[in-house]
């Protein structure tokens, strides 16, 4: 389609037309932890690299994974793994044709988000020796 009458609206629908629903959102997200999740895995990988090359070399990279900015890499890319997990979840429910209606979507977004910060806080809480008397 040409813009031959010289209109100024857009040839498509733009996002900022649209009010963001969460459905929409989570896809978004959903995309962006998937490919984010690979900084996670690398800066593991690297710590095994690490720790197999020599003890120096492992006490430098041990010290960026657990300095304040490490473990907030880690631990964002440990909310990105559970909420891709349960994401995950709920389009196996949907190519399975369930909870396809749009209160049933919504619904399961925020269980989804729901889900995620909870294993994320008990995974930490659980890696942290919190949960030891409990377990």
């Amino acid at each position: 389609m040409d813009n031959s009458n010289g209109s100024n609206r857009p040839l498509s629908p733009h996002i900022t037309i649209y009010r963001p629903q969460i459905t929409s959102v989570l896809s978004i997200v959903h995309r962006i932890t998937g490919a984010g999740l690979t900084l996670g895995m690398v800066l593991i990988v690297w710590w095994f690299v690490a720790a197999a090359t020599s003890p120096g070399y492992f006490r430098f990279v041990d010290g960026l994974l657990t300095s304040w900015a490490g473990l907030l890499i880690l631990g964002g890319s440990l909310w990105a793994f559970w909420f891709h997990f349960f994401n995950g979840i709920r389009h196996l429910r949907w190519d399975a044709g369930k909870g396809l209606s749009l209160a049933q979507s919504t619904r399961s977004g925020w269980r989804v988000l729901g889900f995620s910060v909870l294993a994320t806080t008990v995974s930490v809480a659980w890696l942290s020796g919190g949960l030891d008397n409990v377990i």
